[in-house]
């Protein structure tokens, strides 16, 4: 696990692509309880450690996960989620390249629990929820492409779902079109970084995670470093 940034109300973690933030149905061991774990052994506490789960990121993403350390922390930094008073940051690796190199995806969005997986629509339909992003292409390979992505709204699997209606799948993503997975088992969407005023001491906070291990990411990185 790595901690990318710890205070007394918060720990900010950058989650693998095989791991899970919360409990499931899969039984494997959630990243909260990996947390629990570190916090527990790093200030030697006997006791129950609190670890509240503030946001959540799909199983195959990789990433910045917030958690909050304290029962005060967790209340105000889950309203701040909720109102979009957190900004989050994500790079998405698809093959094809968007017709515009900037752009606002503005769709309706409808859930399939029993898919579990969401399908983009023009118009508003039954049960559907208004979903925006705005995507700005900031880097090129051979093959494949680099998508910077920002939300204003939340849903579920929405960058996923968005990217896919344009017909810029992301990379290892099989759920929405892409022709294999990825030998991680992931999909290439990462939550790059973030930036939100501290709940409790008011200061501003901004975190950015490093890539994950592999050679794409990793050569995007470098050419956006030069």
């Amino acid at each position: 696990m790595t901690v990318l940034y710890e205070d007394n109300h918060i720990i900010i973690v950058n989650k693998t692509t095989s791991e899970i933030v919360q409990g499931d149905k899969t039984g494997d061991k959630p990243l909260s309880e990996t947390v629990k774990e570190w916090l527990k052994e790093k200030y030697n506490k006997p006791g129950n450690v609190f670890c509240g789960v503030t946001h959540r990121l799909d199983r195959p993403v990789s990433g910045i996960v917030v958690f909050a350390k304290t029962s005060k922390a967790l209340p105000r930094l889950n309203k701040m989620f909720q109102e979009k008073d957190i900004k989050k940051t994500y790079w998405a690796i698809s093959k094809n390249a968007p017709k515009e190199p900037i752009g606002t995806l503005a769709d309706y969005l409808v859930r399939n629990e029993k898919q579990n997986k969401s399908y983009a629509y023009d118009t508003e339909k039954p049960n559907s929820k208004k979903a925006i992003l705005h995507y700005k292409l900031i880097a090129k390979s051979d093959k494949y492409n680099l998508l910077e992505v920002d939300l204003e709204t939340g849903r579920h699997h929405q960058i996923r779902c968005q990217l896919a209606k344009i017909g810029c799948v992301i990379k290892g993503d099989l759920k929405y079109g892409a022709d294999r997975s990825n030998p991680d088992g992931g999909i290439s969407l990462h939550a790059r970084s973030i930036s939100f005023m501290h709940p409790v001491s008011e200061k501003l906070i901004e975190v950015t995670a490093p890539v994950p291990e592999d050679n794409l990411w990793k050569a995007f990185e470098k050419q956006l470093s030069k």
